[in-house]
């Protein structure tokens, strides 16, 4: 067995957990399950529940597919210089569309979906993790933050993402501290005022830093 295949087979074990608790499920599953829910936690559509078949695609498949493709694709081969750094991210992101998964297909066999902050704690533990790989991420066309600035300049990537890595930590644990404390009529607004501020702040401090190094130079 060589070593890549060793390497990857707990990152498929991760992959194929949802596809093995639906088949699990399967036999007790109604024909109509739900497939979508409101902001609130309401069913707001129902499926036949082959559907559920199509949700680990969407997910970790979807991820660790892209993800297993990023590194050949890169032109630039930069992906390559973060060595194991990019594996832990790809298992990290990965991990995260299982979980959705096996929520998702959970709160379909049990029609109701009884936690609906679950997703937005996921979703800030991922901004927490993400942020404490910001400062590694070499330049590149695929992960990061990617403006004209910082894919322009070296420097401006690497202070860009160091101030972006502390703000999505930050950022992350409010989203987690959030969900924990709000109703899910008022952290729905709260997680989206966030996620648009972590999204946004760091481009705005890219062209910021572009300039000044304009300037000095």
């Amino acid at each position: 067995m060589n070593s890549t295949f060793k390497k990857e087979l707990p990152i498929v074990g991760i992959v194929l957990m949802p596809f093995i608790y639906l088949a699990f499920i399967w036999n007790s599953l109604p024909e109509k399950v739900p497939t979508h829910w409101s902001a609130k936690g309401d069913i707001d559509h129902w499926g036949d529940k082959s559907f559920l078949i199509s949700v680990p695609f969407m997910l970790p498949v979807f991820i660790y597919v892209l993800f297993s493709l990023i590194p050949k694709i890169d032109p630039k081969k930069r992906i390559a210089l973060m060595g194991g750094k990019f594996d832990q991210i790809k298992f990290v992101v990965v991990l995260f569309g299982s979980v959705l998964a096996l929520f998702v297909i959970y709160c379909s066999k049990s029609l109701s979906f009884s936690s609906p902050n679950f997703i937005f704690v996921a979703v800030g533990i991922l901004f927490i993790a993400m942020g404490n790989y910001f400062k590694v991420i070499q330049p590149n066309y695929f992960l990061g933050i990617r403006t004209p600035w910082t894919l322009e300049n070296n420097e401006v990537w690497k202070l860009t993402h160091v101030f972006a890595g502390k703000l999505w930590l930050v950022g992350g644990l409010l989203i987690v501290l959030g969900a924990l404390l709000l109703d899910i009529e008022f952290l729905f607004p709260v997680f989206m005022l966030f996620v648009t501020v972590l999204a946004l702040v760091p481009m705005v401090y890219s062209y910021i830093k572009f300039k000044e190094i304009e300037k000095r130079g």
